[in-house]
């Protein structure tokens, strides 16, 4: 098993791919905050995750794998968040002028999300998504659902990351 180095530190999180739904304990630097940390320059290839359990959900029936160490390709992750009995502080300041929060729905893989962006006063959420060419955006107050997973509950989060050229919106 592995063994954390004293400037380590693990976080549970979820990660969103086209199918597949990993969560796991992610293993980063005491010092990042990880509800970003995608949106930073030391981000790795590959994210270290322990105790982690995986959803395939490309056919019928679903497959479930659980593994003691997994490492899992950054690059195929479309959303990512910490799971709902970790939270971070929100990264934006709520006194910021000219901004508000809009809803929308995004199809991220094969999941839903209801939540809220954070866009400009003066421009419509058209402009504010053609405009914004972010390699993550922030969705808050978020509750994501899998429409082939009735049974799945209701996954409720103050904050997820999406990356926008691999999700759809709708309002």
């Amino acid at each position: 098993m592995y063994t954390l180095a004293p400037d380590e530190k693990k976080s549970l999180v979820m990660i969103y791919t086209l199918n597949s739904l990993v969560r796991g304990e992610i293993v980063t630097k005491s010092n990042v905050r990880v509800s970003i940390w995608l949106r930073t320059q030391g981000v790795p290839q590959y994210m270290h995750l322990l105790n982690a359990d995986i959803l395939l959900l490309g056919g019928s029936p679903i497959k479930s794998l659980s593994y003691s160490e997994f490492y899992f390709s950054t690059p195929q992750a479309i959303a990512f968040h910490l799971a709902p009995s970790e939270s971070d502080p929100l990264d934006y300041e709520e006194s910021e002028a000219n901004r508000t929060m809009m809803p929308i729905d995004l199809i991220v893989g094969m999941f839903v999300v209801h939540g809220k962006i954070r866009v400009s006063t003066h421009t419509d959420i058209d402009a504010s998504l053609e405009m914004a060419r972010l390699a993550w955006m922030s969705v808050y107050d978020a509750s994501i659902s899998n429409p082939y997973l009735p049974q799945m509950p209701v996954i409720q989060v103050p904050m997820l990351l999406v990356s926008p050229p691999h999700v759809s919106f709708a309002k």
